[in-house]
């Protein structure tokens, strides 16, 4: 059973982002899976830093956002909104090239909170990054 509020396209969580430090940096959303939210990112000169490793901000800006956007989806847009709390992120392994893929998947959905791990992994399935990102949700009104 799917935990989104309603079915979404890879369209619509694509659009969110035009014009963002999102769009700037090269995060795409690859696919929205029954409990998860992948998307991955390019390393490259915009997510290196001077020594030509992937920079942890980078990382950190693929698990917000792909926890972030994920922590959207499971609540009704009309009637509450979810913004960031706390993100920890545990650099396991660096990456030079190519891209990284990430993989939010919820550990705690609840009325008030939402607690989601981020794996984050280079073009070989090896491990690069784990993170958590809790989430506050709140009401509109």
């Amino acid at each position: 059973m799917s935990i989104w509020h309603r079915a979404y396209t890879l369209a619509e969580a694509r659009l969110r982002f035009n014009g963002t430090m999102v769009d700037h940096i090269g995060i795409t959303i690859t696919e929205v899976g029954e409990n998860f939210l992948k998307g991955t990112m390019p390393v490259d000169r915009r997510t290196v830093q001077p020594t030509g490793i992937l920079h942890g901000g980078a990382s950190v800006a693929l698990a917000e956002t792909l926890g972030s956007l994920a922590a959207s989806m499971v609540v009704n847009n009309q009637e509450k909104y979810c913004v960031g709390l706390d993100i920890n992120a545990n650099h396991i392994r660096s990456a030079k090239n190519g891209q990284v893929t990430g993989i939010a998947k919820p550990i705690h959905i609840g009325s008030s909170t939402q607690v989601w791990s981020i794996e984050i992994t280079d073009e070989e399935n090896r491990l690069v990054c784990i993170s958590r990102l809790t989430m506050a949700v709140l009401n509109f009104r």
